[in-house]
């Protein structure tokens, strides 16, 4: 079996279904957790189950770095690696390399770059970015891309766009060439199902090419990519909606990277089935907490003497237990375990959202 998407319900452009992994079963719209490095920062497994996580994310990029594909492959996979028993998704790659942009040296091959932990020279191409995912195992797997900075000029863009098709077809090739070697793959068992990332940076017309000739590659998924590196808000939700329009209604459509909670219900609202963003926990190991009242900044003296729950509205395992006033204590006393109860809170919320939006469909 590869992944089958099938849509329960719509409400306007808003859609409910269900993801079939091999790995299990996954309600949409979703929201992914970032687990970097095969971890949630601050938050163990058993903890993110117990808050109804359905699915995470890890980063190829980091992973190959270390511990190193070849020692996920030997252990079993990304799943029996890390003690999560359900579905993953890694990204190929593409936007840490970009984000090297000091580091790196683009080709028609791939990219040549310099690790950030020792500064070895490393490279990724399309190929060996989709045979380190199916090493991995993760349930879905990601195109190799290239993610254009903003603002780009139209001739930039233009290459840019150009490249990552080559590159689709070519992750899409050797996908097809080796899906079977996947550590947990049977003969004729369960398989991993291949995304294609849209580009096209913020012109309309380029994003429209990019859909039509990404969708004549045929992939199990599309994914919009090469956003929120700087733009607009206005702008993405603008972006956002005009590719919605040219994506198939029959497969699972994924806006990479946002957002904050009204985002992710507003892109969700507009047709969008999953959504990642490292934001809940990033935000919650700088004092920045989600409540239904609004954000706070535990960080403010207002809260010391505040023996209220953080969100009278929640019922996650922080709020039922401590106040205000303790963990202001605990962040301000730079104590870990300050960023793991931020964490689980912002966590909680961001899921409590998607999962109250499900049901409003």
């Amino acid at each position: 079996m590869t992944m089958r998407f099938e849509i329960e319900r719509t409400s306007g452009r808003a859609r409910r279904g269900r993801l079939i992994t091999p790995h299990g079963e996954v309600e949409t719209p979703v929201f992914m957790p970032v687990g970097t490095q095969a971890t949630v920062k601050g938050v163990v497994q058993d903890v993110l189950e117990e808050l109804g996580v359905q699915i995470l994310l890890a980063n190829t990029y980091h992973l190959y770095l270390r511990p190193g594909v070849p020692q996920v492959r030997m252990l079993g996979g990304l799943q029996r690696f890390m003690s999560w028993r359900r579905p993953i998704l890694t990204d190929s790659g593409g936007f840490q390399v970009f984000s090297l942009s000091a580091l790196r040296k683009v080709s028609e091959e791939g990219v040549l770059f310099r690790s950030h932990l020792d500064g070895s020279p490393q490279f990724l191409s399309p190929e060996n970015a989709i045979s380190a995912q199916i090493d991995l195992g993760a349930d879905i797997i990601m195109a190799f891309d290239e993610c254009t900075e903003y603002p780009a000029d139209a001739e930039r863009l233009r290459a840019s766009i150009e490249l990552t098709l080559r590159w689709a077809e070519r992750s899409k090739k050797y996908f097809d060439q080796q899906k079977d070697r996947v550590p947990w793959a049977e003969p004729g068992g369960d398989r991993q199902a291949l995304f294609g990332i849209v580009q096209g940076g913020m012109d309309h017309e380029l994003r429209r090419e990019s859909v039509e000739r990404t969708l004549e590659i045929d992939f199990h998924g599309y994914a919009i990519g090469g956003l929120s590196v700087g733009e607009p808000r206005t702008l993405t939700r603008e972006v956002v909606e005009r590719t919605l329009e040219r994506l198939p209604a029959d497969k699972p459509r994924y806006l990479m990277g946002v957002g904050t909670p009204e985002e992710i219900v507003e892109y969700a609202r507009l047709g969008v089935d999953m959504m990642d963003c490292v934001l809940p926990t990033r935000a919650a190991r700088h004092g920045l907490l989600f409540t239904s009242e609004g954000k706070i900044s535990i960080k403010q003296a207002r809260y010391a003497g505040e023996e209220s729950p953080l969100d009278p509205n929640c019922s996650c395992r922080v709020c039922r237990r401590y106040s205000r006033a303790y963990l202001r204590h605990l962040y301000m006393a730079n104590e870990l375990v300050a960023q793991t109860l931020n964490s689980v809170h912002n966590l909680s919320f961001y899921l409590d959202t998607v999962r109250r939006l499900r049901h409003s469909i």
